[in-house]
């Protein structure tokens, strides 16, 4: 199945919006600084490969909030840059090809870190007309839920780790709450305690019931990453999304191999075995322990995660047996993929590791 589906989509946007300088100061977004000799290695060579792959606007954006979370400036800098020249007229960024209403929103955070650090007028007005997009523009359901593509009423998976995180970083966090809650109540399966993967909201059904581990991973990312933002005094929101967070990732735990990996489908082993859904996960729980929403008693599955992941990288650093690239139905390479390499060492190298990793 072709899990990227996307529309040319071009419209004018009026001068409505907020300037970035009007939203709230963006937090700390803590580095690798520290990282273990081992993992500082293994997130330069996934870097090198990375920044060699052709890529696509959400591509581009999460590769670009690795670089941020490892502590790259230059090169989100240089990212960011490279997005605006690839701009719509309606505020999207990195648009090579074609894209999706929410994909650039995957480096929102990292571009708008950009235009602070740089205070370069052309990546500020980039990255706010991004937002004014994202707010105001992008098309959404009746309740207020953004579409993944332009052709259809459609809310994927993958949309937990687009919108809700910049929203929440740029400090609008009842925005990015009503995306999260919206997207759970529709892919969320109590049963078998995984996400679905697309939900059609004009047919108000499934399109695509599969429990795709891409889409679980992209959801327990961008769960993670809400929640390092949101702030410490919304303690009932805290608490919702720290149990979604949680019951996704022991969803996805109850269907992991023994070599620590999963299937692309995470419930069918007749599905190829996949790399990336351990790196996301590996992340995911990294940044809960050290957030403390999750107990240390997960560090032994996410050290068993990252050493799996370890063992999939070639020696020119790129992560093979991912969902692969450019129409993510098969076993290859990816950016994400590099991305979530590059994030799980980020955030595993504040851990102190209670288990051996492969080198």
């Amino acid at each position: 199945m072709n899990r990227r589906s996307f529309l040319h989509a071009s419209a004018a946007l009026g001068a409505q919006g907020l300037a970035l300088a009007s939203v709230p100061a963006l937090g700390k977004v803590p580095s690798a600084a520290s990282a273990s000799g081992e993992a500082t290695q293994r997130i330069q060579r996934a870097t090198a490969a990375a920044m060699a792959m052709q890529r696509r606007d959400w591509e581009q954006g999460i590769l670009a909030q690795a670089l941020l979370e490892a502590g790259d400036r230059d090169r989100v800098i240089l990212l960011a840059k490279a997005a605006l020249v690839q701009q719509t007229p309606d505020g999207r960024l990195g648009v090579v090809v074609s894209g999706g209403p929410t994909d650039p929103a995957m480096g929102g955070e990292a571009y708008a870190r950009a235009a602070e650090w740089t205070a370069d007028p052309a990546l500020r007005q980039a990255s706010d007309g991004l937002l004014r997009w994202i707010r105001f523009k992008a098309p959404r359901s009746a309740d207020g839920l953004l579409y993944h593509v332009f052709e259809g009423p459609e809310m994927w998976a993958d949309g937990f780790n687009g919108a809700p995180p910049f929203l929440s970083a740029l400090g609008f966090h009842d925005e990015a709450l009503l995306q999260v809650d919206g997207f759970w109540q529709r892919l969320w399966s109590p049963h078998a305690r995984l996400l679905a993967h697309i939900w059609d909201d004009g047919k108000r059904q499934l399109k695509d019931p599969a429990f795709w581990g891409s889409g679980n991973g992209w959801a327990a990312a961008g769960l993670a990453r809400v929640l390092r933002t949101l702030p410490s005094n919304r303690a009932n929101d805290r608490a919702r999304l720290t149990g979604y967070a949680r019951q996704l990732i022991d969803g996805c735990l109850q269907h992991q191999r023994s070599d620590g990996l999963f299937h692309d489908v995470v419930d069918d082993s007749s599905t190829f075995v996949e790399t990336n859904l351990a790196q996301m996960l590996a992340y995911a729980i990294y940044l809960g322990v050290t957030a403390g929403w999750l107990p240390p008693s997960y560090l032994p599955q996410a050290h068993h995660m990252r050493a799996a992941a370890r063992k999939k990288m070639d020696a020119f650093g790129y992560v093979q047996g991912a969902c692969g690239a450019p129409e993510f139905n098969r076993s290859g390479t990816s950016t994400e993929a590099q991305a979530f390499c590059i994030l799980m060492e980020a955030a595993g190298a504040s851990q102190n590791e209670s288990t051996p990793l492969a080198p």
